[in-house]
Formats: C-alpha cells, sequence, structure tokens
C-alpha cells in the first residue's frame, strides 16, 4: 500500500465518503489511490478548485460532516483560497488535502514551487506538511479532530514522492514517534478546551 492509498484509506475512516477535487501533476500519486478506491471515498471533479473548496464548505453545511478538498499544488492550490475562507467564516469543519513538489526540489524555486504552509496559515487552524510517511496518520487525525473542535479548515501538504512511497500505517515502535486514533466527541473537545482555558 502506497502513502496515497493510506490517506484515502484514513480519511475514510474519519467518515469522508467524497472528496471534491481538481488533478494536478503535484496530486498525481492520490489520482492513482482514487482509482484503486474504486469509489470510496469518490472523486469528485468541480469545474476548477475554488469550487471543489466551496462545495467542500457546502458538504459540511448541509450534513454536519467534515468536508474535504483536493488540490495540486502551486496555482491549484492558491485557488482553494476562497472556498477555505468561506469555511472559516462561517465556522464549518473543512480539511483541505494538498499537494507539493517532491522533497528533493524544494527551496530551489522549483516548477510551481510555493510557500504552502505561509499560504494556508491565515485561512487553517491547522497546517502541516508530511514529510515521512509515519508521519502521515498523526497528520491526519490531528486535521480532522482540529476541523472539528474549532469547526474550521484544517490542511494537509503532501509531496509528490511522498505520496507514492509505502505506507507506515503505525509509526515506528522509537523516541519521537506520536501515535493517534480516529475518534472525536463533541463532549471530550469541549472538556479539553475548558481545561486549556482555565474554565
Amino acid at each position: 500500500m502506497k502513502v496515497a492509498d493510506y490517506v484515502l484509506d484514513r480519511i475514510r475512516q474519519w467518515g469522508v465518503h467524497r472528496v471534491y477535487a481538481y488533478p494536478g501533476d503535484g496530486i498525481n500519486g492520490m489520482l492513482g489511490a482514487f482509482d484503486r478506491a474504486k469509489g470510496d471515498p469518490e472523486f469528485i471533479q468541480p469545474r476548477h478548485e475554488e469550487m471543489g473548496a466551496f462545495m467542500a464548505c457546502a458538504h459540511a453545511k448541509f450534513t454536519g460532516e467534515v468536508g474535504c478538498c483536493m488540490a495540486t499544488s502551486g496555482p491549484g492550490a492558491v485557488h482553494l483560497l476562497n472556498g477555505l475562507y468561506d469555511a472559516k467564516l462561517d465556522h464549518q469543519p473543512v480539511v483541505a488535502i494538498v499537494g507539493q513538489q517532491k522533497r528533493i526540489s524544494q527551496g530551489t524555486h522549483y516548477q510551481q514551487e510555493i510557500a504552502l504552509e505561509n499560504l494556508f496559515s491565515d485561512v487553517s487552524e491547522f497546517v502541516q506538511i508530511c514529510m515521512h510517511p509515519a508521519q502521515v496518520r498523526h497528520v491526519i487525525d490531528r486535521a480532522f479532530k482540529t476541523a472539528l473542535t474549532t469547526r474550521s479548515v484544517a490542511t494537509i501538504i503532501i509531496p509528490e514522492d511522498i505520496q507514492e512511497e509505502k505506507a507506515e500505517p503505525a509509526p515506528p515502535k522509537t523516541h519521537g514517534a506520536v501515535y493517534s486514533s480516529v475518534g472525536w466527541t463533541a463532549a471530550a473537545a469541549a472538556r479539553r478546551s475548558r481545561v486549556a482555558g482555565g474554565g
């Protein structure tokens, strides 16, 4: 199983059965995984990335579920912003999954490389780039928990080469490894919020 396959499996465990996504080179690995997923989650292609983000927000508004959208790196990622700001300002849980150039080319001004963490930092309550296959599990889990708890946007950035690597569904049993699980309840989130805020 590749990381891209694991990503789709993990978001499916979080209740995502449709992703509003527009194809591009930066998510080629994910596109292959959608083909292998045989329709669950379903790949719903809008006319452009901006519409995909708006559709994910509308999905959250009308179903009460987390909306999920996906786009390639560079300009595709930029186009998500209008729809994601709609989700942020209307307090809707949306997870955006975005491609990025291969790790080896980052920092070289490679084609369509932009600083995605900076780009999404204002619209997202959580934004993280996955730099290792074993990191993917807890980044996805934290993104969904953050989106649900804060009723806002969380963004996951996955470089193209990471998408194609062999998945590591369970992090290694070593110092520094982080473990997480699928699951969230509103009551538990409220308790954590009160404890953190001293209320």
